[in-house]
């Protein structure tokens, strides 16, 4: 059974690390997953990119968003090819400490897209990234927190959050940024946060639960569309489409289709593809300098803007 994906050229097809003898191309890029639009959207701007820039760039993925023992192998065999430089987006923020540090002590340049890397950890085991670009996934769950607290207006009423997987710095990051947004509504009453783990089902699940628990509920703040898409089945299974506000993240093409036909409220829309097209061009700047980031220097931080997208 082939453990991870591979894709140059953007041609799909499963691979053993083994089978990889050298470096085909200059750079290397990690994604976390793609099953997920969003990684998909990441793939195609990096590739746009590599066009735009005539470099050549091999794209990986881990088989789900749930295998960092599989990222982790795969990361490490990254590093003992040819590539100038890697990309990649953790699965969490320590499951590729160890290997990122072994890169950056072995000369290779490296830049953070979406999820942060631990940047404490990552110094004591000797290692550092040229960059970090990412969403500000605060501002993120603030955004979609507030279009809900705006439309529910001066009445207010209860809402829950749909979180992602335990420990994900992204979607803790949008967590919090909806918690604080909803805790500072004075006619709001925030009932349930619970996670879902990017999952579809599993979040049709919990919101079904929410609702049965708490029946006067009229909004949900995702932290990404998969469960948004969920939580939407769930609420049309209880007739209260329209009724019950459902708030996504991510802006993926699914989602956007749900909201434009009524059965999802909104998305807080990423631009994946221009996250990673900025890493690569950080990292392909930066190995042209020909200068590998200190060990003691604060990365470059890049964010790039959300966009919230109704009906």
């Amino acid at each position: 059974m082939n453990k991870f994906i591979k894709l140059i050229g953007g041609a799909a097809c499963g691979l053993m690390l083994s089978t990889v003898a050298h470096a085909a191309a200059d750079y290397a890029v990690v994604l976390k997953t793609l099953s997920n639009p969003f990684w998909v959207e990441m793939k195609q701007g990096i590739e746009k990119k590599a066009r735009d820039l005539g470099v050549t760039v091999d794209i990986f993925a881990s088989p789900s968003e749930g295998d960092f023992q599989s990222q982790l192998q795969l990361f490490e065999d990254l590093t003992n090819k040819n590539y100038k430089g890697i990309a990649f987006a953790p699965l969490s923020a320590v499951n590729l400490v160890i290997p990122v540090a072994k890169a950056y002590q072995k000369g290779i340049h490296l830049v953070n897209l979406d999820e942060k890397i631990d940047l404490a950890n990552l110094a004591k085991a000797k290692g550092n990234v040229e960059a970090f670009i990412t969403t500000d996934n605060v501002a993120v769950g603030a955004k979609g927190a507030k279009f809900i607290i705006d439309t529910l207006g001066a009445e207010g009423g209860e809402v829950a959050i749909i979180e992602g997987k335990a420990g994900n710095a992204s979607g803790e990051a949008r967590r919090n940024g909806a918690t604080a947004q909803f805790k500072a509504g004075s006619h709001i009453k925030l009932v349930a946060s619970q996670p879902a783990d990017w999952d579809r089902i599993k979040a049709l699940d919990v919101a079904t639960n929410v609702m049965q628990r708490n029946p006067r509920v009229k909004a949900f703040y995702c932290a990404n569309d998969t469960m948004a898409m969920g939580v939407a089945q769930a609420v049309a299974n209880a007739g209260k489409t329209g009724k019950i506000l459902v708030v996504g993240t991510d802006g993926v093409p699914e989602a956007r289709k749900m909201v434009a036909q009524g059965m999802m409220t909104a998305t807080v829309a990423q631009n994946p593809a221009e996250i990673g097209a900025n890493g690569l061009a950080i990292l392909v700047d930066t190995v042209k300098s020909g200068k590998l980031i200190a060990l003691d220097a604060q990365p470059k931080i890049e964010t790039v803007d959300s966009i919230l997208v109704t009906k």
